[in-house]
């Protein structure tokens, strides 16, 4: 490596899911790997007129009135925010970097879900963070005291509490208030990621944690890109109110603005009359796409593995199980050969090399008429892997 780089890039790891995307995109390749929303939900977008303005540069907040748009749906959630406390990204992505950027020195404790999502770790290895493991579980049993107290006490806890990624786990509303008052009791900083919190196929508990919060500072942020479509890279955060300023320094720093164009659709598709029932059209394939795939994987490893089917979010968290909990990273490349693509489980784990036999496998991308081949290829190869380990 070029030394005169700056030393934070021997920290830096390439991306597992985009490696794996690199190669899910192959033709005839059955992916289960991404999060990637199905194509078919994606709205038709028609550009209409463009504005100069449009063309121009922007301010580094966002548009205010995309601003004032989402204000509005956040209070609906519980926050007592206006226009002036939101921040427009360029994909809720750029807020974990942004973050990251504003809390994480060289050796500065962070505490995260084990597992959480592969990005944020990503992130917070690459600015030096010292990684702690959080338990919701430990937490609400009030076991692992001098665990929770480390992880209480960190600069920051990131928890992805609505249908988590990988886990598509969703926090209890009685887990929602026990993490806010404990937040507030130890005056924690709590960064909330919520990108999928629309995709819900069951009533559950989607109260934000940070709407609750009354003393402790906070970050909370969402997407477009699993309502409306990735490839507009437009999401955003809101914060407590010493945090803005900041940021949104932070922001100008990184890009300027988003992207107005994409602002200007979003807008004109949140103020549509019919989002809601378009939102509810989105949770119906879902819900029918998830219920496939669970008869499939009942199918394909009733034997081979234990897993819940998620009450909302796009994915399955499989867990080997205990004579065939394997690195499922020595499987990807034979399922991809073999023309499917999944996510090993071990990269969403703070220490991936003590957490063997996870598999994280999305259900909204591939056709659900390709499930039943995909899965019994890859419990083929599951199969096969075990009997080799058994072997040595």
């Amino acid at each position: 490596m070029n030394t005169r780089l700056a030393k934070r890039m021997t920290r830096l790891q390439a991306s597992p899911i985009r490696d794996v995307l690199a190669s899910a995109s192959q033709p005839g390749m059955i992916s289960f790997a991404g999060g990637l929303p199905a194509s078919d939900t994606f709205p038709a977008i028609d550009i209409g007129c463009v504005e100069d303005e449009d063309l121009q540069y922007g301010p580094s907040e966002g548009e205010w009135l995309l601003r004032d748009r989402i204000a509005q749906d956040l209070r609906q959630r519980g926050f007592d925010v206006d226009a002036s406390r939101v921040l427009v990204l360029s994909g809720s992505q750029q807020g974990i970097d942004l973050v990251a950027k504003l809390m994480i020195e060289r050796g500065r404790q962070i505490a995260v879900e084990s597992p959480t999502y592969l990005a944020a770790l990503q992130v917070f290895k690459l600015f030096g963070a010292t990684l702690v493991p959080f338990c919701i579980d430990s937490l609400e049993q009030a076991v692992g005291g001098s665990d929770n107290q480390q992880a209480l006490s960190s600069d920051m806890l990131y928890v992805n509490p609505t249908f988590q990624n990988p886990s598509s786990r969703v926090y209890t509303a009685s887990q929602r208030a026990l993490l806010a008052t404990a937040c507030d009791s130890n005056q924690t900083m709590l960064f909330e990621d919520d990108p999928y919190r629309e995709l819900f196929y069951q009533p559950c508990d989607r109260q934000p944690i940070c709407s609750m919060l009354e003393r402790a500072e906070w970050v909370y942020q969402s997407s477009f890109s699993k309502t409306l479509a990735p490839g507009l890279r437009l999401g955003y955060l809101v914060c407590s109110e010493a945090l803005y300023p900041p940021l949104l320094k932070l922001k100008q720093a990184a890009d300027l603005h988003s992207n107005r164009l994409s602002q200007r659709l979003v807008y004109r598709m949140l103020c549509d009359e019919p989002v809601h029932a378009r939102l509810r059209d989105i949770q119906d394939s879902y819900r029918s796409r998830r219920d496939l795939f669970s008869e499939a994987l009942n199918e394909h490893f009733g034997a081979l593995a234990s897993w819940q089917v998620p009450t909302g979010g796009l994915f399955f968290w499989l867990k080997l199980q205990g004579a065939l909990s394997i690195d499922t990273r020595k499987l990807l490349q034979p399922a991809i050969e073999a023309g499917v693509a999944f996510m090993p489980g071990e990269p969403f784990f703070i220490d991936p090399d003590t957490a063997p036999g996870y598999i994280r496998l999305n259900f909204s991308h591939t056709r659900p008429d390709l499930y039943g081949h995909g899965l019994a290829t890859l419990a083929t190869l599951v199969r096969s892997a075990t009997s080799e380990s058994d072997e040595v």
